[in-house]
């Protein structure tokens, strides 16, 4: 008797907790961890000039966002593997070699802004050149084969009813070849980016801007904009951290900002993180000179499409074969 009697209390006991569990509503899930630290990557020179003051902020600990931002890479190839691995979450690079990652990695980034427009120059010792029929029968020390300034300058020659035929190009891994040349012949013609030109001038007497390719393409007034750099993201880290995304977004505009307004403060920081291997003087000449950008949304999307649609119509390789979808634009 006894035995039966506790048995039946035990199971009221039991539907009287299953009961309460029923009308007791669901725990409130976890609070979401810390987000995580940002891996940011980007190469020497311009494209990465924006960011140094996110890096010294987030050294200081006054970044919204926490960051780990590596940016003295010399290549593009060296940061793409990265990328694609997940090592890294964002990366400056060269706007058409963005495309490329886009179109043949099956869409895993997104580009969230654009960070600088041209910084390709031709320069030329002497004065005889004045715009693009000149540079006929020229020989031109260069750097970028297969990049940017190549397309870039096939582009703006086709715009002038001329090819890289018309020229003799002699192609230099790095810029830092380009200057003894220019400092040994007299007349001899370079096209190099900032900073470098800035450096060149400095150093060479009787160097000069002969042809600035930013100006060149505005002059086209064909609706787009030459566009050298941009920000991209995982896509994958996009999607699981929007929050983080957005206020990288606000912190990277306000980095760009303070390097166009304050240069010689922003000189020592591109020194100090292995932006440029030049002083301080030519530092802080260079800056303004790199058309350091932010663009974002809907008048990034406009500006760099038409810009990839330009390289794709020169050499569609530039950009992968193909235009990249709607879905590469991150917010437009």
């Amino acid at each position: 008797m006894m035995k039966k009697l506790t048995a039946l209390l035990l199971a009221l006991v039991l539907v009287f907790a299953g009961a309460l569990a029923a009308c007791t509503p669901p725990e409130t899930p976890p609070p979401a961890g810390e987000a995580p630290t940002v891996r940011i990557a980007g190469m020497k020179g311009p494209t990465s000039m924006g960011l140094v003051k996110l890096a010294e902020d987030n050294a200081n600990g006054t970044s919204t966002n926490k960051y780990s931002i590596k940016m003295d890479y010399k290549k593009a190839d060296e940061i793409l593997p990265l990328l694609v691995r997940g090592d890294l979450d964002m990366a400056a690079l060269p706007a058409n070699v963005a495309a490329n990652a886009y179109t043949k990695n099956n869409g895993f980034v997104q580009v969230l802004a654009i960070n600088t427009l041209g910084v390709v120059n031709i320069v030329e010792k002497g004065d005889t050149i004045t715009d693009f029929a000149d540079l006929v029968g020229k020989t031109i020390y260069a750097v970028g084969k297969g990049t940017t300034p190549q397309y870039a300058l096939e582009y703006l020659l086709a715009q002038h009813d001329m090819s890289l035929s018309d020229l003799t190009i002699e192609w230099k891994s790095e810029a830092s070849e380009i200057l003894p040349l220019l400092k040994q012949n007299d007349g001899a013609v370079a096209m190099i980016p900032q900073p470098f030109v800035t450096a060149a001038c400095k150093q060479v007497e009787g160097l000069r801007v002969a042809i600035d390719f930013n100006a060149e393409w505005a002059a086209l007034e064909n609706g787009t904009q030459f566009v050298t750099g941009v920000l991209v993201a995982r896509r994958e880290f996009v999607e699981k951290y929007p929050a983080v995304v957005t206020a990288f977004l606000a912190e990277y505009e306000a980095s760009i900002k303070y390097a166009n307004e304050n240069p010689e403060a922003a000189a020592d920081l591109v020194i100090k993180y292995g932006i440029v291997d030049f002083g301080k003087p030519v530092a802080t000449q260079a800056i303004p000179k790199c058309n350091l950008s932010f663009v974002a949304g809907a008048k990034m999307k406009t500006a760099l499409s038409g810009y990839l649609a330009t390289l794709l119509a020169a050499n569609p390789d530039s950009v992968g074969g193909k235009l990249p979808e709607d879905a590469f634009y991150y917010g437009a």
